[in-house]
Parts: structure tokens; C-alpha cells; sequence
């Protein structure tokens, strides 16, 4: 596990400055603007964003501006995209075996407006489709841009910093304890985040399941 860590930590120091925030930039881009976050792990890059920031491969501030600008750019391509080919979208095979998930997205963009916008960039699959959705629902674009701005510079901020503070927690336990005791906390942290990712996907499926006994009810 250590030579591992080690090797991803060379591939990362080794690598451009500007190949490092053009990835992560990238694919947070990516994710937003096509309706992939449920594919394109565009969280998980900003999170290593911030960990190559702690390693002082690449500039703090510029991770963060370039996961916020990626993260805006990219809901405003996917609400532009929703505006122009409206239905076309959401009608697409690939979203298929989604329906239900685009149902609750639409429910709660027409139940909570620009909120919709800015909560939806917290799950990833509503970080995908809600900005089409919005540009569907035929929402001015400036009441979303405002509230697509806040999303993305939260969320941006939070990711980004939890990379940065995971990472330099490991440069702190590896320099106290030693490599062994390092490596043994970056387990604990992995295994944590995987427990909490599934507990958090197994608990939007239940919801998922409950949503039309819990509709009625709703309103």
C-alpha cells in the first residue's frame, strides 16, 4: 500500500501544473455539461484536485477557480443544451433505466425553483440532469445563473478543501507517526468514504422506492 500511495504520489508531482487543473477541470466540466455525473466521477477529481494542492504540486487558489468556473460553465452549457432540445434530452435510451430519478428531479425543480438548483449539486445524479431540467422548465436564465453560481462556488469550496485537509492530515500522521501509521489512517479514511458513498446511494434508492407512497402527502 505504501509503494502504491507513493507511485500515485510521483504520477501527481511528475505531471504539469497545467495538466493537473486542465483534468480536474475538465471533468468537473464534463460532468455538469452532457449529463455523465452518474458516470464521470467529476467529485471525486476535484477531491484529488485538492490533495495535489497539499502535496504543493499546484496552487490552492487556482484548483478552487478552476473546479468553481468548471462547475458554473458546465451547468450553463447543460441548461442551455435543456433549453434547445427540451424533452429530446431526458427521452434519450440512456436515461432509461433513470426515469424515475428524472421524475423526482423535475418534481422538486418545479416544487423548490432556483433552490432545486443549487441543493441538486450536492447528489450527483441531480448535478447532471438539473440544469437541462432547468433549461426545460423554461427558468430565466439569470434567476438560474444566481443560484447555479452558489452551488458551484460551494460546492467547489467544500470538495476542494476537504482534498486539501485529507491530504495534508496524511503529510501530518506520515511526519508524527510514520509511513506505517499513515497508511494505515488513509485506509481507515478510504474505507470510510466507500461506507458512507454506498450508505448514500442505498438511501437514494429507498427513497427512490418510497417516493409515490410519500407524494400524495407532499403537498
Amino acid at each position: 500500500m505504501s509503494a502504491l500511495l507513493d507511485t500515485i504520489a510521483n504520477e501527481v508531482l511528475n505531471a504539469p501544473v497545467w495538466l493537473v487543473l486542465l483534468v480536474v477541470g475538465g471533468v468537473v466540466f464534463v460532468e455538469d455539461a452532457i449529463f455523465v455525473g452518474f458516470v464521470v466521477p467529476g467529485e471525486t477529481v476535484a477531491i484529488l484536485g485538492g490533495v495535489a494542492a497539499s502535496l504543493g504540486h499546484v496552487p490552492l487558489a487556482a484548483v478552487l477557480v478552476v473546479v468553481v468556473l468548471a462547475a458554473i460553465v458546465g451547468d450553463s452549457v447543460g441548461f442551455e443544451v435543456g433549453r434547445h432540445l427540451g424533452g429530446r434530452v431526458v427521452a434519450l435510451k440512456a436515461f432509461d433505466r433513470h426515469r424515475h430519478r428524472i421524475d423526482r428531479a423535475q418534481d422538486f425543480l418545479g416544487r423548490r425553483g432556483g433552490a432545486a438548483v443549487f441543493l441538486g449539486r450536492w447528489t450527483a445524479f441531480f448535478r447532471a440532469v438539473m440544469p437541462a431540467l432547468a433549461g426545460m422548465s423554461k427558468m430565466h436564465y439569470p434567476t438560474f445563473l444566481a443560484w447555479n453560481a452558489a452551488g458551484g462556488i460551494a460546492w467547489g469550496s467544500v470538495v476542494v478543501t476537504a482534498g486539501y485537509l485529507a491530504g495534508r492530515s496524511y503529510a501530518r500522521v506520515e511526519t508524527w507517526l510514520g509511513r506505517g501509521a499513515a497508511v494505515v489512517v488513509a485506509l481507515v479514511v478510504v474505507v470510510v468514504l466507500v461506507v458512507w458513498q454506498v450508505r448514500r446511494h442505498r438511501a437514494e434508492r429507498a427513497g427512490s422506492a418510497d417516493k409515490p407512497s410519500r407524494t400524495p402527502s407532499a403537498g
